[in-house]
């Protein structure tokens, strides 16, 4: 595997100038060990495609690429893209930089074969980013894995359980088509500049989707209610045509407030709808 000698990536950013841009949510890690440790997550990536979202200098990519992947990065800003290109340079034929935004870029279009998403994600586009990747109807998707860095309290509420107060839309959303766990806290102070909150990679892998269920319809019964979500389900869901009618046959008491109700209740109560109307 071609591991060539690179220098610190503090030398990386002190060569071209950069700065972490707080417009562009950027957080930069230098940390290189613990990098290594978060390309590892996925398992083995050596030959396998990887998207990168926001690789800045170039942290994660090197990592990355030392583990052998193949890795595709979307950087929009552009005082990152001469190091980018450097680190291009050492690794022959490894990474492709596409200079532009990635909430309108399509990774599969451009990849092509399976892929893994693994990202330092920008904070301020992170969470949309990820309901983009989990969402749509078709199922599986083409990635094989999500490994993101989020702020803790989003990575919090993407594993959440029923009946705590992290528990909602994200959770299940995330939840009912993939494994998902926290694979690494990540202490603030490792990142530069360090951030105000504590940061986890959270690890999402696909599962088998339950059969007869319209993402469009589990989102449209989790905005109702979790819009509302102090209020009994038969107040913030009364708005859903059948929703009310769906409760009683599959058993969920219209008294319980939405934090209660279990992904497989959610699930079940999707497909009743459906069925009714």
């Amino acid at each position: 595997m071609n591991n060539p000698a690179l220098p610190p990536l503090r030398e990386v950013i002190a060569k071209h100038g950069l700065s972490a841009s707080k417009a562009l949510g950027q957080n930069f890690l230098f940390d290189e060990q613990l990098l290594d440790r978060i390309a590892a997550i996925p398992g083995s990536l050596k030959d396998q495609n990887v998207y990168e979202v926001g690789p800045g200098p170039g942290g994660l990519t090197r990592a990355l690429l030392r583990a052998g992947a193949k890795v595709t990065a979307v950087e929009r800003d552009r005082r990152c893209l001469p190091a980018l290109e450097e680190l291009s340079a050492a690794f022959p034929g490894q990474l492709r930089v596409i200079e532009g935004d990635a909430m309108k870029v399509d990774p599969a279009a451009e990849i092509g074969d399976p892929f893994h998403i693994a990202s330092n994600l920008p904070y301020n586009v992170g969470t949309a980013l990820a309901v983009g990747w989990l969402g749509g109807e078709n199922w599986p998707p083409e990635w094989k894995s999500l490994t993101l860095m989020f702020q803790r309290e989003v990575a919090d509420r993407i594993v959440a359980r029923p009946g705590t107060d992290a528990y909602g839309r994200l959770a299940i959303l995330a939840q009912w088509r993939c494994e998902a766990r926290i694979a690494m806290p990540v202490h603030r102070s490792a990142f530069t500049p360090p951030p105000k909150v504590m940061s986890a990679v959270v690890h999402l892998v696909p599962k088998e989707q339950p059969v007869g269920v319209r993402m469009a319809m589990l989102e449209t019964l989790t905005a109702a209610a979790f819009g509302q979500r102090r209020k009994m389900l038969r107040q913030s869901l009364k708005p859903v045509p059948k929703a009310l009618d769906a409760l009683e046959l599959v058993g969920i008491a219209a008294d319980r407030r939405p934090e209660t109700v279990t992904i497989e209740e959610w699930i079940e109560l999707a497909r009743k709808i459906d069925t009714l109307r």
